[in-house]
Parts: structure tokens; sequence; C-alpha cells
């Protein structure tokens, strides 16, 4: 629409009149345009090779070990290590990541043997996203202390820090709340337990079903959808006082299975082991 521009007449000598222009007002900013909601797939990794075959090298890296930050900042149980027995492919188009008893692991972070292996895979360095849609399709294991989770952090990592990073956690899943599965943003000024998080709540064991966990990710703005119903939503206006957003920026995408930790606590008896964490596919898309 055109700006309106306002004429004013003005008297001059000889008792004349002329119309002289106002100076026209400065137009309006363009308003940002309309999500499409339109998606095309740049990448996915649909897990499908022969049973036994790792993660491909081209996607995915390895985190090992437990020590690091107390347990991965977590007091977790398990070790993660790059053993085809913690994460392979099934043969039926899935990723299987194991989380299994183990004696003598490696070292955890209080010193003693983990009791536990596992695994956490990231694609850092390899594929990443800016903006965009992020999913994936999983079966998650039930049980006291297991710790399931699809989430992204900032590829700034190593030279930030975290929360300066970013922190999107997609899904994350624990034993004791077996129904829910929660999203969650940290950053500075809104990380650890006062991570910006909302529950998702399916009436049913969420272990019983197949999921697909999305983040759609435009710039300000982060939504969270579980099988394609909007749960969750940030943008910099809704941070706490003091909280900085920190997400215009790349982001790497990781899968891992933990065993214990401040959050879901210890496993006990009940708890099934091995447990598995399946994935059909991740997927990135750009909007049109």
């Amino acid at each position: 629409m055109l700006p309106a521009i306002a004429f004013v007449l003005t008297a001059c000598g000889g008792g004349g009149g002329s119309a002289t222009a106002a100076p026209a007002a400065a137009p309006a900013p363009a308003p940002a345009p309309a999500p499409s909601n339109s998606w095309t797939l740049v990448w996915s990794d649909e897990f499908d090779a022969a049973a036994g075959t790792v993660p491909k090298a081209a996607n995915w890296n390895y985190d090992i070990g437990n020590a690091e930050n107390s347990g991965w900042g977590n007091h977790e149980f398990q070790y993660y290590t790059s053993n085809a027995r913690n994460a392979q492919m099934d043969g039926s188009g899935m990723l299987v990541i194991t989380a299994e008893k183990a004696s003598n692991a490696g070292p955890c972070w209080n010193a003693k043997p983990c009791d536990y292996t596992s695994a956490r895979i990231h694609t850092n360095g390899k594929v990443g996203f800016t903006y965009g849609k992020v999913e994936a399709r999983m079966k998650l294991p039930s049980g006291q202390g297991i710790w399931p989770a699809f989430w992204a952090l900032g590829t700034d990592l190593a030279t930030a820090g975290w929360p300066k990073s970013g922190e999107i956690d997609i899904m994350e899943f624990i034993g004791k709340t077996p129904n829910t599965t929660y999203g969650t943003l940290h950053g500075p000024g809104y990380s650890g337990a006062q991570g910006i998080g909302k529950p998702y709540d399916f009436g049913k064991p969420v272990a019983d079903d197949f999921h697909t966990y999305t983040i759609i990710k435009r710039p300000n703005e982060i939504v969270w959808q579980v099988d394609g119903v909007d749960y969750h939503r940030l943008t910099p206006a809704l941070l706490p006082a003091g909280g900085t957003w920190v997400f215009e920026k790349p982001f790497f995408v990781i899968l891992n299975l933990a065993v214990g930790g401040d959050w879901p606590g210890a496993p006990d008896a009940t708890t099934p082991l091995p447990a598995q964490m399946k994935v059909d596919w991740v997927r990135i898309y750009k909007e049109n």
C-alpha cells in the first residue's frame, strides 16, 4: 500500500494560494513474510543398512566416556562407547542405541567404574542447520532411570561454552514420567534447572509406539511439535529478564541414551535392561 501524502494549503502575497506537499512519511517496514509451512528435505539419515552396521561416519561422530564435566554435567551412570553393541542398524531401517549393564565399562565421574555402556552420537562438523524443520521418528525405552534424548547444540560450543552455545532439547524422556516427553530451551540466564521447558502428555505410555519429535526453527522463533501437533513456542520476548537469545546461528544434532543422573534418578530392580532407543530416521528440511 502506498503511504498517504498530506497536502497543506498555504496563504501567499496577493491572496493567491498554492498546494505545497509536506514531506512524505517514511514507509513502514515491510512485514515479515508469513511462514509458508512448506518444506523441502535437505538432509536425512534413514538408517537403511544391513544389521550390525554402525552409524555412517559421513554423518555421525561419537562422544566417548563419562567423566567429562561430572558425568556429562548430570552425574549419569553410563560410559559412552563407539562399540557396535551400543549403536548399530537392525537391518529393518532402524538405528538402535542400546544401554546395557556392564562390568568395569570405564571410569565414571565418581572415580568408580561405570555400571552401564551406551552411545551418544552427534553431527558436529558434518551436518548442521540454522533454520528449518528438524525431526526424528523414534520408539523410546521405558524404565526408572532411563533417559533418551534428541537435541541440538550450537556449533560454537567449543569456543562459546555452554550455555552460551545454546541448547535445544527437541525431545527428552525420563522413565519416572512414562506418559510424558519434554521440550526445553537452555541459554544464558535460563539453563539447567532454569531451562524453559514444557511437557507433552500422551495420556498413555510413550514407549508403546513410535512418535515423531520436531522443532521448527525460524528467525527469533522456535516451535516444538509431537506427531505434528504444536505444544511449545519460544521467542526472545518470552525469555526471563536477563536472558539472552543465542539461537540465530548453526546447530548440530545429538542422539543419546543415558542411564541415571540428577533428573531421572538411578535405575532400580524394575528397570528393563538392555534398554533400546529405536530411531527410524532423522530429517532436516528448509522452509520454501
